[in-house]
């Protein structure tokens, strides 16, 4: 593995285990940012958490890391709506909307960047 594929792998698995630690730490909020329509969200919350870390800890190794890409891939299309829905809460309130609106497309970048691991 090059040393810039090795770098990006270690930064993305920082990036998952902060942020599935950041569920367990800060719930409220994901939990505010959660559509309305998700049922039990607290526990939903929870388990959105722990598949960042397991897949975040997946990447780690050879064996797995094809195997934790898809699961990284499958998780993003799985929160995309929570991203929808705190954008759109961004622009009823005028508040953070580029911040919001720019993680939209940042979902595709964070996709192709696990598909960068699936072989």
């Amino acid at each position: 593995m090059s040393t810039l594929k090795l770098t990006s792998l270690i930064i993305m698995v920082s990036f998952y285990l902060f942020a599935g630690v950041s569920h367990f730490r800060k719930p409220n909020f994901f939990l505010k940012i959660t559509p309305k329509w998700v049922p039990f969200p607290e526990i939903i919350n929870l388990i959105v958490g722990a598949f960042e870390i397991i897949l975040g800890l997946l990447l780690i190794f050879r064996v797995t890391r094809s195997f934790a890409a898809w699961g990284i891939i499958v998780l993003l299309v799985l929160v995309f709506p929570a991203n929808v829905y705190h954008f759109q809460k961004a622009m009823h309130s005028k508040k953070a909307v580029a911040l919001t609106a720019m993680r939209l497309p940042l979902q595709l970048a964070l996709m192709y960047w696990a598909y960068i691991f699936v072989s």
